[in-house]
């Protein structure tokens, strides 16, 4: 009958058989049949008489060449034993070795980066202490500024006093509050960069500590694969430890091991450059700075010297004015008393005239003439009279011209006083604080 092939798609379905017990199991017993033979169902299952011959000899066979099996089997096993123990012991020494290079790798990459860290560590560190001997002259910079600061205010105030016409708005007041001005700019620009200065050191700081820690756990390491790579076969310290094959699942992989120091270093790298270039700055910020405060002080000195020949010069020629006036005021006296005396000495003719016409007045009926004489003592009488006037009024003008001198005497005093307060105030208390002014070398931090 042809058998054919069916497609299947789907399982067969398993087929159901009813239970029912099983026939039992019928043995079939030898029995011994022949010559010097036991028989019977007696004997079924044991041995009660004696064996045949054959039947000792396939037993000795039988002994003989199980023998020889269990003889060839234990060569044989012994044969493989003495290879497999060769081989398991080479390949042990093998992958010994194998595994000593590599921790002697290890420990190579180890050795590379740890030098790596530490010398990035102290590269850092040694920035770090630079960077705070920046910081340390920043903050005596910023504290100088206070000395030209206290100064220029000083100074202004001090020039507040001076009277009028002299409190004005000169070019020393310009320069002084531009001074002022450029003090307070500087500071501003000192306290953020000492801020700066700050932050940058906090984060050397933070990555050094990164970096040592790092470093640390590589000379912790090291020292481990160094010990390890110290243990041999006949080491005394080394023992079991069947869990120790089993990997941490915090386990880094050698490319995120190498990264890791890799970053760490990258970014110490990159904070050393970022603190040399803000030492730079600061080098360049405290030089700028100081030059600029003592550029100012020289301008300010400058400038009130260049004041100070003003006022001189102007006291001076008040002084050259006083002096003129007060001798014009001495002859303008000597004028007064001459004019005072020469009034005086006309009213004496002009009594003498004016009796004589009041005489003459007195003349009876026709002696009442107009002669020459009374026309001439007329004529004198006026003439007095004129020259008085004239001498009268020369008088006030000289008077008040003596009044004009005493007023113009008193407002040059006037102002030789207030030219010498101001004197006062720009030599003696202006330019003597700022005597006080610090050197450039305070100004850019180093003392």
């Amino acid at each position: 009958m042809a058998q054919t092939d069916v497609l299947l798609t789907k399982q067969p379905a398993p087929q159901t058989v009813p239970a029912r017990e099983l026939p039992p199991k019928l043995h079939d017993v030898a029995r011994n049949t022949g010559a010097y033979t036991s028989a019977g169902l007696a004997t079924a299952g044991f041995r009660t008489a004696k064996y045949l011959v054959d039947e000792w000899f396939q037993n000795c066979y039988a002994s003989y060449h199980q023998a020889f099996a269990d003889r060839d089997g234990s060569e044989r096993q012994r044969h493989e034993s003495k290879q497999l123990a060769a081989e398991t012991e080479a390949l042990a020494q093998r992958t010994q070795r194998d595994s000593t290079r590599r921790v002697g790798e290890r420990l190579q990459d180890m050795h590379c980066w740890k030098s790596e860290l530490q010398r990035a560590v102290g590269e850092l560190g040694a920035e770090t202490d630079l960077l705070l001997a920046q910081k340390q002259r920043l903050e005596r910079a910023l504290d100088a500024t206070a000395v030209p600061f206290s100064i220029a205010t000083d100074n202004l105030q001090c020039r507040e006093r001076r009277q009028h016409p002299d409190l004005v708005r000169d070019y020393v007041e310009m320069e002084l509050l531009k001074e002022a001005e450029l003090i307070r700019n500087i500071q501003e620009l000192l306290k953020r960069t000492i801020m700066q200065a700050v932050n940058q050191i906090r984060v050397n700081w933070e990555h050094k500590e990164t970096c040592e820690m790092d470093w640390s756990d590589k000379v912790e390491a090291y020292n481990i694969d160094e010990t390890c790579a110290r243990y041999h076969n006949q080491s005394t310290d080394v023992q079991f430890h069947p869990h120790s094959t089993k990997f941490e699942e915090s386990a880094s992989t050698p490319e995120t091991w190498a990264k890791f120091t890799q970053e760490n270093l990258q970014r110490a790298e990159r904070e050393r450059l970022a603190s040399l270039n803000l030492r730079g700055l600061i080098d360049c910020i405290l030089r700028d700075t100081s030059e600029d405060l003592r550029l100012q002080c020289d301008t300010v000195n400058l400038a009130f010297g260049r004041r100070l020949e003003e006022l001189e010069d102007a006291c001076h020629k008040l002084k050259h004015h006083l002096h003129k006036t007060l001798r014009e005021i001495t002859d303008q006296e000597h004028n007064v008393a001459a004019l005072k005396q020469a009034i005086k000495d006309k009213e004496v003719p002009l009594r003498v005239a004016q009796t004589r016409l009041y005489q003459r007045s007195h003349r009876p009926n026709v002696e009442l003439c107009r002669d020459t004489a009374q026309f001439r003592l007329v004529s004198e009488v006026e003439e007095l009279n004129m020259s008085l006037s004239a001498l009268r009024e020369k008088l006030l003008e000289a008077e008040q011209s003596l009044r004009n001198l005493e007023d113009t005497r008193m407002s040059l005093e006037k102002e030789i006083a207030v030219k010498t307060n101001s004197i006062f105030i720009d030599r003696q208390k202006c330019m003597t604080h700022r005597a006080r002014y610090p050197t450039i070398l305070q100004l850019a931090g180093y003392q």
